[in-house]
């Protein structure tokens, strides 16, 4: 298991534990807590998880900012839940010693790739922070939640990613909407463009996103905040938000 791997796991397990109290506190425990407002309704995501070649049977753990679901991807990657959730909703996938992380704003198609790891880093450092502690905080943070919900928000972010993966490795994107689109493992689009990206040294020899990559994306989310909302943080009613951040923080 990579360093990066554990640290991440760690701080996943902290997250579900966190989004544990906080569903409960949603369904009245505890008293004097604001709770969400949010009704939960059936909701669909698919995608495929990849790092070039398929994490073939992955767990996939939804987590939502209320409800939760894991499931098994198939032998090409492929996966596909229906549950009961309010949005956003994070994702990861691990595969023996990878693991990669994504984010989904509605129903829909959500990969989880390297691209989509990065994705996260440069929105945590948006937000002021990194990855693991997006992750950590999602559950109680109405900021994160609000920012992962705002399609604007994202796709903004996914635009300032690619334009910094061209810029620094050369990789023209064949499919920039590398969260949403989906693809097949082995065709030509976002699977062969994630090998351009590990034959370039953004994804390592594990599939998840290099040290360099993520310090790349660290930097360039950092130097385009995403403005505070009245009223979010920590300590929130892990209620999902709606409505814009702030500033789309997009590269200039």
């Amino acid at each position: 298991m990579s360093t990066r791997q554990q640290h991440v796991t760690r701080s996943v397990s902290a997250g579900l534990l966190i989004a544990s109290v906080a569903l409960l506190a949603g369904c009245g425990g505890g008293g004097g807590g604001s709770g969400s407002t949010s009704s939960m309704s059936m909701i669909s995501i698919a995608g495929t998880a990849a790092t070039g070649k398929a994490l073939a049977n992955a767990t996939i753990s939804i987590n939502c900012a209320r409800g939760s679901m894991s499931v098994a991807a198939d032998a090409n990657g492929n996966y596909h839940a229906t549950f009961g959730a309010v949005m956003p909703c994070m994702i990861a996938a691990t595969s023996g010693g990878t693991m990669l992380h994504s984010a989904a704003f509605a129903g829909g198609t959500y990969n989880v790739t390297p691209e989509t790891d990065l994705l996260l880093s440069y929105l945590a450092a948006q937000l002021g922070t990194n990855e693991s502690e997006l992750i950590v905080g999602f559950a109680a943070n109405t900021q994160f939640q609000q920012t992962l919900q705002n399609q604007t928000d994202v796709l903004t972010a996914q635009a300032a990613v690619v334009q910094s993966l061209q810029q620094t490795y050369g990789v023209t994107l064949s499919a920039p909407n590398f969260l949403t689109t989906a693809f097949t493992v082995g065709q030509p689009g976002e699977d062969s463009d994630l090998e351009a990206l590990l034959a370039r040294g953004a994804i390592d020899a594990n599939g998840e996103p290099d040290a360099a990559a993520v310090s790349l994306m660290a930097t360039m989310g950092a130097a385009h905040p995403i403005a505070t909302s009245p009223g979010a943080g920590t300590g929130g009613s892990g209620g999902s938000g709606v409505g814009g951040t702030g500033s789309p923080g997009g590269m200039m």
